[in-house]
């Protein structure tokens, strides 16, 4: 007899969840949003539509936004532990996840997902606040660990971590629409690493 108590249903709900999101990323990710159906998503992930529908009640949009979430909250893990392999210097840390971010939006399923597809999809105001909900925190932990240390001159954090975070993020989308993205890219880092060098203390 099937077991129909409510933890044995969460189970089950989640791991259609947790299949429809691994299917519709790896889809997005190869081929981009616009060339990807939900039939496609539903047949990679094993399940039915109604599954979907049932888990993303506005469909592909509302399952790219939970994709992308995942992808911003595994960049952010990859970065803080890059950029924290020097925490006893706040400058370089900065630096450090600075070089990791512009890196790792130049791979493919990042930039395809983060840079490309998310603004349009769910719009600059939404791509925005799902990526400052994520970046935001470790940005103003680090400036605030360098005010602390006394290595970065006092100035209101969370201003600071917004201009920052947004220049990284116009950074990113330069070098992903760069004819040269490699030479873009090492564009980028000199002019993000002279703006992380003005903040030390004089």
């Amino acid at each position: 007899m099937e077991d129909k108590s409510p933890n044995k249903q969460e189970e089950r709900s989640r791991a259609t969840r947790e299949k429809l999101i691994a299917a519709a990323r790896a889809l997005f990710a190869t081929r981009g949003y616009a060339a990807v159906g939900t039939e496609e998503i539903v047949r990679a992930a094993g399940v039915t539509r109604g599954a979907l529908y049932h888990q993303f009640r506005d469909g592909k949009e509302q399952l790219f936004e939970a994709v992308f979430e995942l992808v911003e909250a595994e960049t952010t893990q990859r970065i803080a532990e890059i950029a924290l392999t020097d925490a006893t210097d706040p400058v370089a840390a900065l630096r450090n996840g600075a070089r990791a971010f512009l890196e790792i939006c130049a791979e493919p399923e990042i930039e395809r997902v983060a840079l490309l597809d998310a603004p349009s999809v769910l719009g600059w105001a939404r791509w925005r606040e799902i990526g400052f909900r994520y970046g935001l925190g470790l940005v103003a932990a680090t400036l605030q660990a360098g005010i602390d240390a006394g290595a970065i001159a006092p100035q209101p954090v969370t201003p600071l971590a917004h201009l920052l975070l947004g220049a990284l993020d116009e950074g990113a989308l330069y070098v992903a629409r760069a004819e040269d993205p490699d030479t873009a890219r090492a564009e980028v880092e000199v002019v993000v690493n002279g703006l992380i060098d003005g903040l030390a203390a004089g």
